[in-house]
């Protein structure tokens, strides 16, 4: 059996007399692929910050290849080999890739100055060591997300790590992207390194980690081999319940000439749509598959304003709109949760309540003669939807950056939800967010279609889709390849085939 490369043991810490770690141990062997699992608020990100030295212990000990340490700065952790790749990239897009993977450690030729070339041979021999063909000269704004995610890995190599964290690494990779990196993982393995594994996707954790340890409420659950463990009992050990089978499709009610809400004809824009047409009905959850790049974003940002139109309509209720703008669609009440909700759903220096009330004081429904905001109004809606939506807080007042990923995901729909929208258009709802959240994300989608709203949802994952919509739409390259109603597909391997041309 391999020694241990990492041992946490006794780990606790507290914020403001608020216990978020209590007792806890980890440990990590060499060569193995360890997943860490729990949702948001377990104390996941504490422990590896903890490891990482962003945080202090209130107590306990770390023992790194036996030997025990303290760290008290990130530079200390990475003196003793330990990197992180974050869910959130931290590239800089108008560097090169070499310059990045060595940026503030730049090689230095004579008289000090910096030697690109000799990062870019270097950043050359960490790629062929990995065995992916990545261009050190190319800027990283022109590379895939999987080559970014990979630049990220070879940043952490670059730093001699033998210890990785990787935190929610497919969260924004298309299927071959994640089996590309899945290779590169057992490569890594192979030669001795170390990972931990932070990931909501419960297949994956069954395809890639050797070993899982379970967090809830700061307290270590369980650890055990993957192989001696189910799908099913890992997440009832993440949630302390019985898991409702919340993926499994659920036939809608049937409605004799349902109402369309959305007829979209021709749509064509300059980014990513090309002679789309399609309808939306009253009380519908229509799917838009396909893979990365295939032009779903672009169509739902189009649909919302956010994408020019060139050519096309959009019908909403019967009545054809001139969406040229955000606040066009929303008065026309349509609601976009956005892919990515740090940079294009909300404000994350601002409080919730901040965030719930912009949308009603843009469409003047908090307003009083449109001068003056009716504050005790935008309260008693903040409340009402951080209790509603269960959202973790102490208040309405805290600053949402502070929230974990599910609760800051709730806090982007309920802003939405408050102007009421008929139709919701729905990107990634569920990407980075843990079992439980994404539970309660999709049934809130039933919920909203069975109240006859119309809703558009985008997934990566294709479980997601099976489970909710009654239709989806195949998209290729701008296009509507397919429409194929929920009866039809018999698997998600059968859609999977089906978005590879199968």
């Amino acid at each position: 059996m391999s020694s241990a490369i990492v041992q946490m043991q006794g780990i606790t810490k507290s914020f403001n007399n608020i216990p978020v770690l209590n007792q806890v141990n980890f440990e990590l062997l060499t060569g193995e692929v360890h997943a860490l699992l729990g949702e948001n608020g377990a104390g996941k990100s504490t422990l590896m910050k903890i490891l990482r030295g962003v945080y202090e212990a209130d107590a306990g000990e770390i023992v790194i290849q036996g030997q025990p340490v303290q760290f008290h700065s990130s530079k200390d952790a990475r003196a003793s080999g330990i990197s992180m790749v974050f869910q959130e990239f931290s590239l800089i897009p108008t560097l090169t890739v070499a310059q990045n993977i060595f940026l503030t450690r730049e090689a230095r030729g004579k008289f000090g100055l910096l030697d690109d070339r000799e990062c870019e041979r270097r950043s050359k021999l960490l790629f062929d060591d990995m065995e992916v063909a990545i261009d050190p000269r190319a800027t990283v704004e022109t590379l895939s997300t999987g080559f970014r995610q990979l630049t990220e890995i070879a940043t952490a190599l670059s730093q001699e790590a033998r210890i990785l964290i990787l935190d929610e690494p497919t969260a924004s990779l298309a299927h071959t992207e994640t089996l590309a990196l899945f290779k590169l993982i057992r490569r890594l393995k192979e030669k001795g390194i170390s990972i931990i594994y932070i990931s909501h996707r419960m297949e994956e954790i069954f395809q890639i980690a050797d070993r899982i340890t379970v967090l809830r409420d700061g307290h270590n659950i369980i650890t055990d081999e993957v192989s001696k463990l189910t799908i099913q009992e890992v997440i009832e050990h993440i949630l302390g319940r019985k898991a409702e089978k919340t993926l499994q499709w659920e036939e809608s009610a049937q409605v004799e000439n349902p109402k369309i809400l959305l007829n979209v004809k021709n749509l064509s824009c300059n980014r990513g749509v090309n002679d789309v047409s399609f309808s939306l009905y009253k009380g519908e959850v229509l799917g838009l598959a396909g893979l990365m790049g295939s032009g779903r974003t672009e169509l739902v940002q189009a649909i919302f304003g956010m994408n020019p139109a060139k050519s096309g309509e959009v019908h909403v209720n019967g009545r054809k709109e001139n969406i040229e703008s955000p606040e066009g669609a929303m008065r026309a009440r349509i609601a976009l949760i956005p892919e990515d909700r740090r940079l294009q759903g909300l404000i994350l220096m601002h409080s919730i309540k901040d965030n719930f009330v912009l949308p009603m004081i843009q469409l003047n429904r908090l307003t009083r003669r449109k001068l003056i905001v009716d504050d005790q109004k935008g309260n008693q809606l903040s409340q009402y939807y951080l209790e509603k939506l269960k959202i973790r807080s102490d208040s309405i007042n805290k600053i949402v950056g502070l929230l974990s990923g599910g609760n800051q995901q709730k806090v982007v729909i309920s802003k939405w939800l408050c102007t009421e929208p008929d139709i919701l258009l729905m990107d990634e709802p569920t990407a980075g967010v843990d079992i439980g959240t994404k539970s309660e994300i999709i049934e809130m989608i039933r919920q909203l279609a069975r109240e006859g709203k119309g809703v558009i949802f985008i997934s990566s994952e294709l479980q997601e889709l099976l489970a909710v919509c009654d239709r989806i739409l195949v998209i290729k390259q701008g296009k509507i390849e397919q429409e194929l109603h929920r009866k039809e597909i018999s698997s998600e391997e059968r859609l999977h085939q089906i978005l590879q041309g199968a």
